[in-house]
């Protein structure tokens, strides 16, 4: 069996409302280099009350930026209150910390409660989750291997190329889903989840592949809490998203916690990896106007109509 280090989805319920107010947004970008900590994955420089700066992993999944137990006793961080942590894996309860202060870029948050997960699983010192984002437009460019931050623009995405593909999101529990994405004519919804190396499909798309292939293999996903989920993987055709087509796209399909927390179990749903963000030369997303743009790859630039076919997200 394959093990997989997949983060998915983090959603947290505080025992309380936190304290604390935002920042005002920045209002230029500012280019962050970025780092790998597990392959497929990326990390920005992040400083913690003037400290730093420490490699996060942006995590598009997170509704909360996680911090390690590692770094939050070398930093000193004081002991938060309790949160209700669902992952891939289930649901359980960890403790948190108070973060003084937490910037990426200029970006950033006054005062949070972040949770406590032991560095090992994260992979990293910590996730920069939604909540770090909000507000914010990220673009990550695969070909120049850097990220930017920047206020969201009232006009959308700057450097506007007629061969980029935008897709409108729905705000759902914090998340960005986009619903204009099919199998087979399907509808399909999709989070986009950049904490995650691979793709994972719920039980009610599977069920919809399985009509018309078989030959699922066994792999393991790893959550943050070090727990493994058994996933059945494949590599599936006929995935749109926009007018992008996917025609093997690698997907573990499994019974997966955040599906129930986010009222997607019953519905055809998908949580996007790295995998198959890697395919595109560059990311956007625009959480204020809740847009996503996709800069396809330089051999289909070119391509025009309503779908673009493209023999993309191989593993």
């Amino acid at each position: 069996m394959r093990r997989v280090f997949a983060l998915c989805l983090l959603l947290l319920v505080p025992a309380a409302p936190l304290t604390g107010q935002d920042p005002e947004p920045p209002t230029d970008a500012q280019v962050l280099g970025i780092g790998t900590d597990i392959p497929g994955r990326l990390t920005v420089p992040v400083t913690i009350a003037g400290k730093g700066p420490y490699p996060f992993t942006i995590d598009t999944g997170a509704e909360r930026t996680v911090i390690s137990r590692e770094l939050a006793a070398r930093l000193g961080l004081a002991a938060g209150r309790g949160v209700r942590m669902t992952a891939m894996t289930g649901t359980s309860h960890v403790g948190t910390v108070v973060i003084p202060s937490l910037a990426v870029s200029t970006a950033g948050k006054a005062r949070i409660e972040a949770p406590l997960l032991d560095g090992e699983h994260l992979g990293a010192p910590g996730l920069l989750g939604l909540d770090s984002l909000q507000g914010h437009a990220v673009s990550i460019d695969f070909d120049k291997q850097r990220m930017s931050v920047a206020k969201s623009r009232r006009s959308g995405f700057a450097d506007y190329d007629p061969s980029d593909v935008i897709v409108k999101a729905k705000g759902l529990h914090g998340q960005l889903v986009v619903t204009d994405a099919y199998y087979r004519g399907v509808r399909v919804r999709v989070v986009l989840d950049t904490g995650s190396v691979l793709s994972v499909g719920n039980l009610a798309l599977r069920a919809r592949v399985a009509r018309r292939q078989s030959g699922f293999q066994t792999v393991g996903l790893t959550s943050v809490t070090g727990e493994v989920l058994n996933a059945d993987y494949t590599q599936i055709g006929e995935v749109e998203i926009g007018r992008v087509k996917f025609q093997n796209l690698p997907v573990a399909f499994a019974d997966a916690a955040p599906f129930q927390q986010l009222g997607l179990n019953d519905k055809p749903a998908l949580l996007l990896g790295m995998d198959a963000l890697r395919q595109f030369r560059r990311v956007d997303i625009d959480f204020a106007r809740r847009e996503v743009r996709l800069a396809l790859p330089l051999g289909v630039q070119g391509a025009r109509g309503p779908t673009t076919p493209w023999n993309g997200g191989r593993l």
